[in-house]
């Protein structure tokens, strides 16, 4: 959106890795139709730095393409930076990968001593570190504390917004559960029609024999914002039924969960029902 071309070069088959593959194929159009380049299931096999660029050898996998850029950003991961906080010499134990490993209270094996946030693992989300510290802090002043929620929101910046919270319907399945899954597009939305921005949509996964809800991913306008009605669902045990029967103002965006609940009671107002 800023002028800038931009390429991106994927290691696995899709964008995003671990997310619903739905909601990344909505970020990938939008960012193709901007003019923007993806190569899946390649690798960045030789970079070479020139005078004023910067040249990457790509391999497609179908053949080995140079592609030349102003700028290169090589994102792999993260890991824990441990090894230098001499934890051994005080007794603190980590797991295999470096991350400090501690019990529900935020206490390391050593007593009073305590850790949060991504060194003690995924995921690692400053929000999910924020109620970390929380519970820490609780415990080290002797209040009975522990970190018991069911799930962690995650928000990712694109555009359109990506916010998940719960099991995705793969995940659900893989776990045992029989699923059932209901979208409501946000085009049906008379508040993203009239902001311009109708693409995307709300999908909740829910638990086919009880209704219980089990999991919300959503793509679009103010995802990020939408997310926490789903984490309050979850986190209570909330049936789709539940959120079907809240009533939401009109017209906004939070009526997306509502549609997509009632489409799961099989009583959907503004979409057909199939």
């Amino acid at each position: 959106k800023l002028g800038s071309r931009i390429t991106v070069v994927e290691l696995t088959e899709q964008l995003l890795p671990g997310a619903d593959p739905d909601l990344v194929r909505l970020v990938q159009k939008n960012f193709e139709r901007r003019g923007g380049k993806v190569y899946l299931k390649s690798r960045v096999a030789a970079i070479e730095k020139m005078q004023a660029s910067v040249v990457a050898k790509v391999d497609t996998g179908a053949g080995v393409i140079s592609l030349e850029a102003d700028k290169l950003l090589l994102s792999v991961g993260r890991k824990p930076r441990t090894e230098k906080l001499n934890l051994s010499r005080i007794g603190v134990e980590t797991d295999q990968r470096g991350f400090i490993k501690t019990d529900e209270r935020m206490m390391t094996n050593v007593v009073g001593i305590y850790a949060v946030g991504d060194v003690r693992g995924p995921p690692l989300l400053a929000h999910k570190a924020f109620k970390e510290g929380v519970v820490a802090a609780e415990s080290a002043a002797g209040l009975p504390t522990a970190a018991e929620w069911t799930t962690v929101p995650d928000a990712i910046f694109t555009d359109p917004e990506i916010a998940t919270a719960g099991l995705t319907e793969a995940r659900a399945v893989a776990a045992g559960y029989t699923v059932k899954k209901n979208r409501f597009p946000f085009a049906a939305l008379g508040r993203a029609l009239s902001t311009g921005e109708p693409e995307g949509f709300v999908k909740i996964v829910s638990d086919a024999s009880n209704g219980v809800v089990l999991g919300v991913q959503i793509v679009g306008p103010e995802a990020s914002n939408l997310i926490s009605e789903a984490v309050l669902a979850i986190e209570m045990g909330a049936t789709v039924e539940d959120i079907a029967l809240t009533i939401h103002p009109h017209p906004t965006l939070s009526e997306g969960l509502m549609e997509a609940a009632e489409a799961a009671e099989g009583k959907p107002i503004h979409q057909l029902k199939v």
